[in-house]
């Protein structure tokens, strides 16, 4: 079978498009409310709205932690999920990240399994926050930095998230 000229370069473009535009990065407002809405519509909590004063607070602090991308929180009035990668990490990633921590939750005793974290989930599905705020840095060394604000803060000590 014989492949015409235009047909080969027809296909060779394809193949390049495919392979040099990158996929979607899924760091959105929508993209982290989705994730954020999914988890607590599986538990029966309503969703959480962006706020736009939020997401400015958490924008700043990203920026921030942009020269170490260490893991420390901001210390402000904000509840604060945080999350780091060395590549490229996406925001709807890093929400799906804290979400997974779910299967470490047992809500009967609102502890988490022994040597496990779950407080990450316990603020996505915290029913008393109804506005979130989220930001992406990308760390001087490569790595990617990422925080989610909550408003009203969640974790209270010895309370269910729902």
């Amino acid at each position: 079978m014989k492949i015409s000229s235009q047909t080969l370069v027809f296909v060779t473009i394809a193949l390049v498009l495919a392979f040099a535009v990158p996929l979607k990065a899924q760091d959105s407002q929508q993209d982290y409310l989705d994730v954020h809405n999914r988890a607590r519509r599986d538990v029966g909590v309503g969703p959480i709205r962006w706020h736009a004063d939020v997401a400015d607070y958490a924008r700043r602090y990203a920026q921030q932690r942009r020269r170490d991308c260490r893991l420390t929180k901001s210390g402000g009035r904000y509840g604060e999920n945080l999350a780091r990668s060395s590549g490229n990490l996406s925001g709807a990633d890093a929400v799906r990240m804290w979400v997974n921590e779910k299967n470490d939750y047992f809500y009967n005793s609102n502890t988490c399994r022994s040597g496990k974290a779950c407080d990450h989930y316990k603020q996505v599905v915290w029913r008393n926050s109804v506005r979130v705020g989220c930001a992406k840095a990308r760390c001087d060394n490569g790595g990617t930095f990422i925080i989610c604000c909550y408003d009203p803060p969640g974790n209270i000590g010895g309370r269910r998230p729902f």
